[in-house]
């Protein structure tokens, strides 16, 4: 059974939460098979099983990067391995193929292990398809002994989603990005689904199951391997009586985190301090459950007024054995976070509640025109060496976009130059380049391209085009006359032949080099 409320703000975005979990080995039970999705052992050489589920090798998935080994045998196996990226400019992707509109919890993994001889673990940006998701700082955890990680649930607007690393203003040299563990899991699509997944992401802030001290619980319990971490305080507990289905109640929860709750005695309100560190100033997304826990009978209910920081989140709730979800979909939230529940003045017994999720709404920064990106990625497959950087989104997040290439701004992201000149690239200009009809500029000087030059009329807003010094052959072609705000061309040193278009030699105002 689930309830909802929905709270409306202005947003205000911040960066995000930091989850922690112990390096150590972990003595869970195997289970009989892997949470469906991609799960990715960075680093690795080979595929290894951990605790029943199988962690692929990273091969394949990412294009750049060198991979290296901790010589550890206090860590889980899955962390002894990471790959690594170069620092400096551009980012570094895996990528994984998908289908379009699939749901999908998305978690990072960092232990440092000292890789690269340093003793502090470096800082950058993790970015998500065309978004920059967070930034990623390890070092208080690394200090602690901890590994960290995080989470994000997002649709793929495309047939792939990016997973990309980049260095920032924090990263040092010779510190670099680095990445243990990827896994992308096939969430239900009706998980989460009062959210506008074309517009915002769920970065993962909390998910506890509370009145419990034991382990994480996780896949196979959850079958879509989301961590339910233990929450213990100083609210006395109890242990339920009675049993639920996970598939009755919203967004799914597993059945354990029914098995423990936290209360308080009749009369009495329940307050909690949830998440136990401050939240920066922003608009979230709360879930919470709750389930009676006696034994089931017609007097096995309870009602409560569930409040947040002193706003009614839900008036007068009826908790009964079956169990309820309550969530708001844009919740306000600032600083230390105060949850309480108040009895009804006539209810015999006190309040209580099993489990709870937040997460902050990351508004998504768009994409590259599907055309130009397209155009790219083509451009790329006909290079023999493209730059190490042209992974994920070509324009997006502006400040990792792809080396060489010029964007424009506003809603419509499109390709307006691109400049690769003295990149001693081999290869041919693939003839999808047209596809890139905002291009104004486009530089290829003194590199090592081969072939013909592709018809380039349908380039009506091209300006600028240097194919000068490379290895191009075959005639000069007649489509450059049909340019009209062509200005330079520079086509010298080539093996080109015939003679270009009398158009373009009686045209004025514009510079040729043939």
């Amino acid at each position: 059974m689930s309830l909802h409320h929905r709270h409306h703000v202005h947003p205000v975005f911040f960066l995000l939460w930091l989850h922690i979990i112990p390096f150590f080995s972990s003595a869970a039970a195997p289970p009989s098979s892997s949470p469906r999705g991609y799960l990715i052992n960075c680093g690795s050489r080979n595929d290894i099983k951990q605790d029943g589920i199988t962690y692929l090798r990273d091969e394949g998935y990412a294009v750049a990067g060198n991979l290296t080994t901790l010589n550890r045998t206090d860590i889980l196996p899955v962390l002894t391995t990471l790959r690594y990226f170069p620092s400096g400019p551009g980012k570094h992707c895996y990528q994984f193929p998908v289908t379009k509109g699939g749901k999908f919890l998305i978690r990072t993994t960092y232990f440092y292990g000292g890789f690269d001889g340093g003793i502090v673990p470096p800082i950058f940006d993790q970015i998500i398809d065309g978004t920059k998701w967070t930034t990623v700082n390890t070092t208080e955890d690394y200090k602690n002994g901890l590994s960290s990680y995080y989470e994000i649930i997002v649709t793929a607007n495309a047939k792939t989603i990016s997973v990309c690393l980049a260095s920032n203003e924090h990263t040092k040299p010779p510190s670099s990005p680095f990445i243990s563990l990827l896994e992308l899991m096939n969430l239900d699509p009706s998980l989460y689904n009062s959210t506008d997944f074309e517009k915002y992401g769920l970065i993962t802030v909390a998910r506890t199951n509370f009145a419990s001290d034991g382990d994480f619980i996780r896949f196979p319990d959850d079958p879509f391997n989301r961590y339910w971490q233990p929450f213990i305080d100083g609210n006395p507990t109890v242990q339920s009586q009675a049993n639920v289905t996970s598939s009755e109640f919203w967004n799914h929860p597993p059945v354990k985190v029914f098995l423990s709750a936290s209360t308080t005695s009749r009369g009495r309100n329940l307050t909690l301090q949830w998440p136990p560190c401050a939240l920066p100033s922003n608009r979230y997304y709360v879930a919470l459950y709750f389930q009676d826990n006696r034994s089931v009978s017609p007097y096995s209910w309870r009602v409560f007024t569930v409040s947040i920081d002193g706003e009614t989140f839900y008036q007068d709730l009826n908790v009964t054995t079956r169990g309820v979800t309550v969530y708001g979909t844009e919740w306000p939230l600032s600083g230390t976070t105060e949850i309480v529940l108040s009895p009804r003045s006539d209810m015999p017994i006190g309040p209580l509640i099993n489990a709870g999720e937040i997460y902050q709404i990351l508004p998504l920064g768009g994409a590259t025109l599907g055309r130009d990106a397209m155009a790219l990625r083509m451009l790329k497959q006909s290079l023999k060496n493209p730059p190490d950087d042209w992974n994920g989104d070509p324009c997006l997040p502006k400040e990792h976009s792809w080396s060489g290439i010029g964007c424009s701004e506003g809603s419509r992201i499109r390709v307006i130059s691109l400049n690769l000149t003295g990149l001693s690239l081999a290869g041919t200009l693939s003839k999808e380049i047209i596809r890139l009809t905002a291009l104004k500029e486009l530089r290829l000087s003194m590199n090592k391209l081969t072939g013909s030059i592709p018809d380039m009329s349908p380039l009506k807003a091209l300006e600028v085009l240097h194919l000068d010094e490379n290895e191009f052959e075959g005639p000069f072609p007649d489509s450059l006359g049909t340019l009209p705000n062509l200005r330079e061309l520079y086509l010298n040193n080539n093996n080109l032949s015939g003679r270009l278009p009398e158009i373009l030699t009686n045209r004025k105002g514009i510079t040729i080099r043939a």
